[in-house]
């Protein structure tokens, strides 16, 4: 018997709400060694200065992955991005990324900016696929479960 691999649809972008922030949270766990709390993410997507999106299976509905920047002026900040597992690599990411930085754009930005663990090959690629450029490091910026710490890359992409 031949089995075809299936491709994964591509997700459905919608605002992210403050009612999705206890999975997001969950989500956010399963990918950063210092992960926030339902809390933290809750009064994220509520600030005014947030933008925040999801990214839904088209068939279940359910959350394969967010994405959280802030607004300064006419700058913005990626915040956080985490997606599943079972849904990296399967365009996720770079979807809620590109609404992220349309929207971004809408609001006024004219530079969006973030910052990435250095050694987070697949995140980093993505980026400059995307346009950002390395502007920076900042040593010692993430810390892992083991304690030992990790530069950041700070990345900057210009927006219009």
């Amino acid at each position: 018997m031949i089995f075809a691999l299936r491709r994964s649809s591509p997700p459905v972008i919608r605002p992210l709400r403050p009612d999705k922030a206890e999975v997001c949270a969950s989500l956010h766990a399963q990918g950063f060694a210092h992960p926030w709390s339902k809390g933290e993410v809750a009064e994220l997507i509520a600030s005014s200065s947030t933008l925040a999106a999801a990214a839904l299976d088209p068939v279940n509905g359910r959350l394969r992955g967010f994405i959280l920047s802030r607004l300064a002026a006419d700058e913005a900040e990626i915040l956080t991005i985490a997606v599943e597992a079972a849904s990296q690599g399967r365009g996720v990411g770079r979807a809620l990324l590109s609404e992220n930085l349309r929207q971004a754009a809408n609001a006024g930005a004219r530079t969006m900016f973030l910052e990435v663990d250095r050694d987070n090959a697949p995140a980093v690629a993505l980026y400059q696929r995307l346009g950002f450029v390395k502007v920076g490091e900042r040593l010692g910026y993430y810390r892992r479960n083991d304690g030992t710490q990790v530069p950041a890359v700070i990345m900057r992409k210009a927006l219009g």
